[in-house]
């Protein structure tokens, strides 16, 4: 069957990018190994920090109001700390005049509500549950054979498969990858004290930790640790890990009450050679993975279907949306933000990972000075808003 663009994998970044293509007069279909599952009562443990452009990219595609606002939490104030004492770095939304600085959401209800959107959208066909083992690349289109049996023709392919992307590596495209020996360790608590819509994170000797606000005196953590502190973790009874984060974190919100069972996820840094060959583009995790310490993975993605779904909606009505020149437009447009964040987040993984006394003195300084510059600040800020 003949499409014009054919999209493997359906996470968040994936849907979006269908979504966003919805009325362009192109034949679409989306490859889907399994539908996500339905958001419960129950907090999901996976919970990502939505910036205010990826919000705005959202709500252009219509989805953003049907989230149930009950299970938002804007984040008004960032509260950073190194590991000495005396450093911190401090943002506020109302010092930089904005609304917020992020909105925390699960990451199954978001996407729940893009899979129910693209469910009753017409010029879509979801092939759900299918996956992809084969591809063949050709001067006018792709081949795609799926495990049903059915074979696609795309002009485009469009990879949203994940890190381990089976359609990137399928093209032939390499990557550069690089594991930090660390785990994500993510769960959820309810908490005695108010967060204020405040996130904090503190730069430790065993890694770095994030308290996420949730709706309510309830709140989410990301420690990036070591592997071997990550098991540790793991292995504690759910008082002893409670109790444990509360001191990491300073005590700041008082004691905590596990809501989610703790889960961990590997932590590295990959970035595709090329986010775009012959017939074939990538968007999201499949182009590129970073450090979680600054939280603009996901948004990162949300970037990428942005700016590949508008280079296609604003080609010409007859050209070929695989057309080589045509990728080319959108992976120039998305070098500098790919680059400059996996710089800076890898940058500042392996200043505070450094031992030495030399080196945290000079950590710890950068955090107080850049704390004592407004327009620093306020540049940061206006970056990571997107």
């Amino acid at each position: 069957m003949d499409f014009d663009v054919v999209i493997v994998g359906a996470g968040l970044v994936g849907a979006s990018f269908a979504r966003a293509l919805r009325g362009a007069g192109l034949k679409l279909a989306l490859v889907e190994a399994q539908a996500p599952l339905a958001g419960g009562a129950h907090w999901d443990s996976r919970i990502y920090a939505i910036s205010p452009g990826s919000v705005a990219f959202l709500q252009s595609l219509e989805m953003w109001k049907r989230l149930d606002q009950g299970r938002i939490c804007p984040v008004y104030e960032m509260d950073i700390h190194g590991d000495a004492a005396a450093a911190r770095l401090r943002f506020s939304a109302y010092e930089a005049g904005v609304p917020e600085l992020a909105a925390i959401i699960e990451s199954r209800h978001l996407q729940s509500v893009l899979w129910q959107g693209l469910e009753h959208q017409h010029d879509l066909e979801l092939l759900c549950p299918d996956q992809c083992v084969a591809l063949q690349m050709g001067e006018d289109a792709a081949e795609l054979t799926l495990a049903g049996g059915r074979t696609l023709h795309a002009k485009l392919v469009v990879a949203a498969d994940g890190m381990h992307s089976w359609a990137r590596e399928s093209a032939g495209i390499d990557v550069s990858e690089k594991s930090y020996g660390q785990m994500g360790v993510v769960a959820n608590f309810a908490c005695a004290r108010p967060h204020h819509n405040t996130a904090f994170q503190w730069f430790r000797g065993d890694g770095v930790l994030a308290y996420l606000p949730l709706p309510g005196e309830r709140m989410s953590i990301v420690w990036s640790t070591p592997d071997a502190h990550a098991a540790e973790l793991l292995s504690l009874p759910p008082a002893a890990f409670c109790a444990r984060v509360a001191e990491a974190g300073k005590n700041t919100l008082g004691d905590l009450d596990l809501l989610s069972p703790a889960m961990r996820f590997p932590l590295a840094r990959m970035r595709a050679a090329r986010l775009a060959a012959p017939r074939i583009a990538l968007i999201g995790d499949a182009g590129h993975v970073l450090h979680p310490l600054a939280g603009q993975g996901v948004n990162l993605g949300f970037g990428d279907a942005r700016e590949l779904a508008g280079v296609l909606l604003q080609r010409e009505p007859y050209r070929d949306p695989g057309e080589i020149r045509l990728l080319r437009r959108y992976e120039r447009a998305r070098a500098e933000d790919i680059l400059a964040l996996g710089l800076v987040t890898d940058g500042l993984q392996r200043l505070f990972a450094a031992p030495g006394a030399a080196v945290a003195k000079l950590r710890n300084t950068g955090l107080n000075l850049t704390n004592a510059l407004p327009v620093v600040k306020n540049l940061l800020i206006r970056r990571a808003l997107g």
